[in-house]
């Protein structure tokens, strides 16, 4: 259904390195650096089928985040949920809701984190154990 999701960032070089090495524990490598015609910096990440993409606004206006919205990424198991935690609070990433864990719901059993990157963005790590 998706081809990608981008989110704004004020620092480029801030969301690097925070998303190195938050989508490094998916196993993402490096992204594709790339300027647009108008002169913004965005990066690609590659991996898995998907993309997700960092851009300085197109408009020149700052980079807000979606209040309501949130950007979910599969982990492989429950150890990958919490080290996404982790590794992205240790690179400027803020913890929010509840401790990194298992929750039960309508939806059934799942290990959840969640976290807002440097500029905002609200982040899940999500296994659903089979």
């Amino acid at each position: 259904m998706f081809s990608h999701v981008m989110v704004g960032s004020n620092d480029i070089e801030r969301s690097k390195r925070f998303y190195d090495a938050v989508l490094g524990v998916l196993g993402a490598g490096e992204p594709v650096r790339n300027q647009n015609t108008t002169g913004q910096t965005r990066l690609f990440y590659r991996h898995d089928g998907g993309t997700f993409c960092v851009s300085e606004p197109i408009d020149g206006g700052p980079a807000t985040h979606s209040n309501g919205g949130t950007i979910g990424f599969r982990c492989t198991s429950p150890d990958q949920v919490k080290q996404f935690h982790d590794v992205a609070v240790g690179h400027g990433g803020t913890s929010i809701e509840d401790p990194p864990g298992l929750r039960q719901g309508k939806l059934g059993a799942m290990h959840l984190a969640y976290v807002r990157d440097p500029d905002g963005n609200k982040l899940c790590a999500l296994h659903r154990p089979k």
